[in-house]
């Protein structure tokens, strides 16, 4: 096992990571930029060393300076959280060639899945049911025309590279696809160094699912179930949750076949995270894989009963997989919310700024990834999450209560969030049912919310802040016989007082 992992990220991830390495009694090593330096991520870590400017470029994106620091540290491994570095296979080359262990897949899982025509095509051969399109990519828009023709419209055109969103456009007509490839292909040639595009049919409202697949260096292949991820906004993920709605134990053991041959044809190794489309009557297609830790792994985590970093730490020091496919078996229900810095009222603007005031929830079922604290400063620099909201119940429906309850217990002062958005979505009829598909988030914000909705927020907001004035004043202690609370007269010591000297009369 190893003695020293550095952790190459920051956040809540990087905070996540040195929690099972204390558990391990493996050191953890932080890496952070100068806007950082006061950071979660850096306090929690045993050891921590500057990198470099704000600027990821400069910092969190620079291999050399990372693998300078490995190495000066002797850290056995490196774990690169999701994000940055997590899909790069550059950087799994680099740790290699300087005899570090990278704590994910081989570079050349993720070169053959991090292209998704490649991956179309590999999988195309292995013969894994994905959406109709071209297998690879784009030359020209001349060309997308005859494809799209031949299979129909709608279709979306997306970056080979890519991902959130960035080189991907609807389009519905002849008429706007040669405007469209081009854009996307520029925006994927700016977001990605590489502007090839591909083109797929547009499957209206699908749900997107993921299977969870883990792979030991023994041959050993394993899936651990599935997250529905369709609450999305941009293609962004939203709220999470284990097991879907939609999916019962035969589309599950379906999913999951399918998901470990994509694993094996992939020649893969460690955590990766198979994503499919989904229609309602249980017909699915592959749509990429995501050659790391996702950030959703908590309802996995919580409703398999496993530590999914742990594995991944284990798997790379060359253990094998600790658990067989028969032993995986769901047990209760957990949904998470992605908290973030950014106005929902403001076109989900992002909000940074120094935190004045944290209360976190906690309680039964309750887990807050969290990596930040009371007192520091949210950068504009980087990705706004500021922690993952999870709870965990017997049934969905109480998951959906309890991490309604958690989400009126909890307060950012200083700063917008998201948090109100989240009371939304859980009080949604839609949501309730588990009627869900990638475009409710986007209907249910076209809405207006009802008043009621608003006057609950603005309480809710009220008791936080009258909570946090409580607790900030010395925990409501007043000197004896005080009739003064938080600066305010006690309306019922004054009534009691009157009472008593009319009793005296």
């Amino acid at each position: 096992m190893f003695n020293k992992i550095l952790i190459a990220n920051r956040g809540e991830i990087a905070v996540r990571v040195m929690r099972a390495c204390r558990e391990m009694d493996i050191a953890s090593v932080a890496v952070y930029s100068d806007v950082d330096r006061a950071a979660l991520h850096v306090r929690r870590a045993d050891e921590a060393y500057a990198i470099g400017p704000a600027a990821a470029s400069e910092s969190y994106l620079n291999i050399p300076k990372i693998i300078d620091v490995a190495k000066r540290c002797g850290a056995d491994a490196i774990h690169p959280g999701y994000g940055f570095l997590s899909e790069r296979a550059a950087f799994a080359r680099a740790c290699r060639d300087a005899g570090i262990i990278f704590i994910g897949p081989p570079a050349e899982s993720m070169d053959l899945m991090g292209s998704k025509t490649r991956a179309r095509q590999a999988m195309q051969k292995a013969g894994i049911p994905f959406v109709p399109g071209s297998a690879g990519g784009i030359p020209t828009a001349a060309e997308a025309e005859k494809i799209a023709a031949s299979i129909g419209y709608p279709v979306m055109l997306k970056a080979a590279a890519g991902g959130g969103g960035k080189g991907m456009r609807l389009v519905r007509s002849a008429a706007e696809l040669r405007s469209a490839f081009e854009g996307a292909s520029s925006e994927a040639l700016r977001s990605f160094g590489d502007g090839e595009v591909y083109l797929e049919k547009l499957i209206e409202d699908p749900r997107h699912i993921e299977i969870q697949i883990f792979a030991d260096q023994h041959g050993n292949c394993i899936h651990i179930g599935e997250r529905e991820c369709s609450v999305q906004r941009r293609h962004q993920k939203v709220v999470e949750e284990a097991p879907s709605p939609l999916v019962d134990s035969a589309m599950r053991a379906r999913m999951g076949e399918v998901a470990v041959r994509v694993g094996k044809a992939a020649g893969y190794v460690n955590a990766g995270t198979v994503e499919f489309l989904a229609d309602n009557d249980r017909n699915f297609f592959f749509l990429e894989m995501n050659t790391r830790l996702q950030v959703e792994h908590p309802v996995t985590e919580l409703v398999y009963g496993l530590d999914l970093v742990q594995m991944q730490i284990r798997i790379a020091a060359g253990e094998k997989l600790p658990i067989a496919q028969e032993e995986v078996k769901p047990r209760g229900h957990a949904i998470e919310c992605r908290v973030y810095a950014e106005d929902p009222e403001n076109n989900f603007f992002p909000s940074p700024g120094k935190i004045t005031r944290l209360i976190t929830p906690s309680g039964p079922g309750i887990r807050d990834d969290s990596g930040v604290y009371e007192g520091w400063t949210v950068p504009l620099d980087y990705d706004p999450m500021l922690s993952k909201l999870i709870a965990f119940a017997p049934t969905r429906e109480q998951a959906r209560r309890r991490l309604l309850r958690a989400l009126n217990e909890y307060f950012v002062a200083g700063i917008r969030t998201n948090l109100g958005l989240f009371r939304r979505i859980l009080v949604d009829e839609k949501f309730i049912q588990g009627d869900l598909s990638t475009g409710f988030l986007d209907r249910m914000l076209s809405e207006k919310p009802t008043q009621h909705g608003k006057q609950n927020d603005e309480l809710r907001n009220v008791a936080a802040i009258a909570a946090a004035l409580f607790q900030s004043n010395g925990n409501g202690s007043q000197p004896k016989n005080s009739s003064v609370v938080n600066g305010c007269a006690s309306n019922w010591k004054k009534l009691a007082r009157e009472e008593a000297l009319r009793g005296t009369e």
